[in-house]
Parts: structure tokens; C-alpha cells; sequence
């Protein structure tokens, strides 16, 4: 079902509740340099819809009961009348998750067993809590490195480099002024959004000492049949081993630099930064998409289906929705771009592609799509990641959508014009059967081999 809209003030401080040093301070304009200068209205909206069939809201046995307890004695009040609310509303029994665990289980696991070294069970805790009942304050800003961490940051980029360009880069490319993380920064609000129970579960494994999460997918949600499923999970050097010939269990993980970001914002997270959460949640999906050549050090990438080092193209975008939600995901390319990079029309009108999004935001979907920006010649000179999650039609018959953007430092949904925001939409995650019978879309799959082919021919 489609968000309900309302202008309901949240009951509590969302943002309060997250880790160290979020004091109160006014969200900064957002600025061309970060985001296209929208216009658009900032609202507040209630808690996200539960992803289950049955919605429980009592704690059945003396074992949920004991972890409840735990759970809550390690919270303050503010925290404690948060979970409070995912029990009433039915979030925290969710067992949305791949092991069928709920949200409560994982909860209790991060406070009652180890984290990896140099993380802060409380802080993970209560960032996890936080961004399951509000998504909206998950954020792609990096942050500073201070001092006392700086020289670990340096040794850790520059290991095993000689060359003194390199050196010299080296020292340089951990002070990140812009993450190109949009993609991995609306995956991880999907999930928490979406997935409450399958989030927590994410947040519990990663933020544990084996640093990783396993999760089981059906081959079919990543190619027509097993064989191209297993070429994509060859070619994106994912780990995993096959549990039949239809299944799959893959090994998620952030790269080996992310623990040092994610220990920094720990204990030096200032107001409108990630948590470490966030460092987390978001190095583990650069590297999916990335064919696991992240370095969150740096907010750079290698890989061989971009030849950019900054962010996932579309490509990869997919492949990381797809074995990240254990869905069959549709890219669909609307814009058409000529080789100089212009936008010279659509691949249909815009009729039809307002239909196809108001049809999954009906069946619940939330769904990331890809903007651009172009300069009077028409000429895409940006784009971005964001998330559509409702929408609203207006009294004259036209919808204005209710959207995430996690880099414009507002915690908070925003809303667009269907006039405003269709033309600027290149491309959007769907369901498949929403678009097949208007569009003949090559699938995913058989274009990344297509590419690589084509990468391997011209090399």
C-alpha cells in the first residue's frame, strides 16, 4: 500500500536517540555542489508500514520477554519509548529476515554479544533502533578524520604502495569532501524501511566480530537461469557457495577499511554524519556493487564495469538490489542520451512512466531511481540516487511524490511535482511485470555480459 500522508509531528527525537554527539543544529540549505536545488516541501510523516502478513504485538514467551527487558534496560527513556512503538505497531516481532530472526532477536544479540573491535554496543544499538523506526536520518555524509586517527587512516591507505605519486595521493584521498555512496546510502534506507527484521539482522552481523553477513537467494532473481546467475555472481566476486541448483547463499561484507571509518564515528560522529552503522550498512553495498573493490578510506572504487572510481552505475545498482532484497529487479532505463551525453528524449512518455511508479508504490514498493541534471544544451552534467516512497494526488489530478534523498542533510521526507521530477528520471528499479507489457527492457543480466564482452574485446 502507498504511504499515508500525514503532517503528524513524530512523537519522539529520532535523532537524539542515534550515537554520540548529535546535538540540536539547523540542517545546512542544500547547495548545488551536493544535490540538484529542488523545490520542494520538507514534511514529517509517520512510521514506515510493516513488510509481514501477520502483525504481532505481544511478547508471547518468558524468552521474547527476557530480551525485551535487556533490550530496553540499556536504553534511555526516549530510546525505551521508541521500541515501545515497534512493539505496538508491529515491527519489532517482524520476521521479515532471511533466517526468519526478528527484530528484537538481533537487537538482543548486539547488546548481549560481542561487537568488532572498536565499536560501541550501546551506539550500535541505538543507531539501529533509530534508523528501523525513523530511515530517514540514515545520511551518505562522510565526516572529518580527526587528528588522533588520521595517521591510522594514511598507513592503512598507503599499505603496500611505493611509487611516491602514489604516496603523496595516498595521503591526500582519505579527506572525502563528497560521497558518491547514493546508491548503497538508498539501499540501506529500502531495507530498514521495507525489511525492518532483515536490517536489524544486517546491523547485528556486521557490527559483530566476523564482520560479515550470509544470506541465501534464489538464482532466478538474478538471471534467467542458473548458469547467468552464477556468471553475475563470478562477476561481481561475491563469495558464495550454491545450496542446490536454485539457491545460492552469498557473503556479505565491508571492505577491510571500513571497521577504521566506522570506529572513528563511533566516538567522533558530529550532527548530520553517518553513524557507524551507516559506514557499515553502506561500505557492504559499495562492495557488492563494486565487484569488492571499495575502499571507504578513500570513497573510491576499481572494478571491472566502471571506469569511473566514484559510485555504482546502473549496472551494478541492480545487481546490489537484487541479491541484497532476493528480488527480481528491473532496471528500466527512460531517458535516452546520444553519445555526447545528451538528453535527446525518452524511451516512452511520460504518462506511462508515472504509471509504472505509482503501480509499485502501490504494491508497497519503495523505489530507487536515478536523476540527471543538464545544462542548457541539454547536456547531463549530474546525477543522483534517490527513493520514492508515496505519493499524493492533488485536487487538479496531477501526484506529487513523497521522496528520500540522504544527501541534502534534512532528515526528512520531501515532495516533488510529477511536472518536476518525471523528466528528470533516467532510470528506476521495478518490479518486472509492471514494465514488460510497455517496454521490450533487455535484461540485466545479458547486458553486463554484453558489456564485458565488449570491455574484454576493446582491451
Amino acid at each position: 500500500m502507498v504511504e499515508k500522508i500525514n503532517s503528524r509531528i513524530q512523537q519522539y527525537n529520532y535523532n537524539t536517540i542515534r550515537s554520540v554527539n548529535n546535538a540540536d543544529k539547523k540542517p545546512e540549505e542544500t547547495t548545488a555542489s551536493s544535490t540538484p536545488a529542488f523545490t520542494a516541501t520538507y514534511t514529517m510523516y509517520p512510521n514506515q508500514q510493516v513488510n509481514q502478513t501477520q502483525i504481532r504485538t505481544t511478547l508471547n514467551s518468558k524468552e521474547e520477554k527476557a530480551k525485551y527487558t535487556t533490550v530496553i534496560s540499556n536504553l534511555d527513556r526516549n530510546g525505551r519509548k521508541i521500541v515501545e512503538n515497534l512493539l505496538k505497531t508491529g515491527v519489532l516481532l517482524n520476521t521479515d529476515s532471511n533466517d526468519h530472526s526478528t527484530v528484537l532477536d538481533n537487537l538482543y544479540k548486539i547488546i548481549n554479544e560481542p561487537r568488532a573491535q572498536g565499536l560501541n554496543a550501546k551506539t550500535m544499538l541505538k543507531d539501529t533502533i533509530a534508523t528501523i523506526a525513523y530511515p530517514y536520518i540514515i545520511t551518505q555524509q562522510f565526516g572529518d578524520v580527526p587528528p588522533e586517527y588520521r595517521e591510522k587512516f594514511i598507513q592503512a591507505n598507503i599499505e603496500g604502495k611505493t611509487n611516491l605519486l602514489d604516496l603523496y595521493q595516498g595521503k591526500n584521498d582519505i579527506n572525502v569532501t563528497h560521497s558518491g555512496t547514493c546508491v548503497a546510502a538508498s539501499t540501506e534506507f529500502k531495507l530498514a524501511k521495507q525489511h525492518p527484521a532483515e536490517f536489524a539482522r544486517f546491523a547485528q552481523e556486521l557490527s559483530s566480530p566476523k564482520l560479515s553477513v550470509n544470506k541465501t537467494i534464489g538464482l532466478n532473481n538474478l538471471a534467467d537461469n542458473t548458469i547467468n546467475a552464477i556468471w553475475l555472481l563470478n562477476a561481481f566476486e561475491i563469495p558464495y557457495q550454491m545450496k542446490d541448483f536454485n539457491q545460492a547463499e552469498l557473503t556479505f561484507a565491508p571492505d577491510k577499511n571500513a571497521i577504521l571509518r566506522a570506529q572513528t564515528q563511533t566516538t567522533n560522529k558530529d550532527p548530520y554524519e553517518r553513524t557507524p552503522l551507516d559506514v557499515l550498512m553502506q561500505s557492504t553495498f559499495m562492495q557488492v556493487g563494486s565487484q569488492q573493490s571499495y575502499n571507504t578510506l578513500t570513497d573510491k572504487r576499481a572494478g571491472k564495469f566502471n571506469q569511473n572510481d566514484k559510485g555504482l552505475i546502473e549496472f551494478e545498482k541492480t545487481f546490489t538490489e537484487s541479491v541484497v532484497f532476493d528480488q527480481n529487479i528491473l532496471s528500466v532505463t527512460y531517458q535516452t542520451v546520444d553519445e555526447n551525453a545528451r538528453l535527446i528524449g525518452y524511451e516512452t512518455d511520460l504518462g506511462t512512466m508515472k504509471r509504472h511508479l505509482l503501480e509499485a508504490l502501490n504494491e508497497g514498493e519503495n523505489i530507487i531511481i536515478g536523476y540527471t541534471q543538464t545544462d542548457s544544451n541539454n547536456i547531463i552534467v549530474n546525477g543522483h540516487e534517490i527513493t520514492i516512497v508515496g505519493y499524493r494526488t492533488e485536487k487538479n489530478g496531477k501526484v506529487t511524490f513523497i521522496c528520500n534523498d540522504t544527501d541534502d542533510n534534512i532528515p526528512r521526507p520531501i515532495e516533488y511535482s510529477e511536472d518536476y521530477l518525471l523528466p528528470k528520471i533516467h532510470h528506476a528499479a521495478l518490479p518486472k511485470h509492471i514494465v514488460e507489457k510497455d517496454l521490450n527492457i533487455i535484461p540485466n543480466y545479458v547486458e553486463g555480459i554484453n558489456m564485458y564482452k565488449d570491455m574484454k574485446n576493446a582491451a
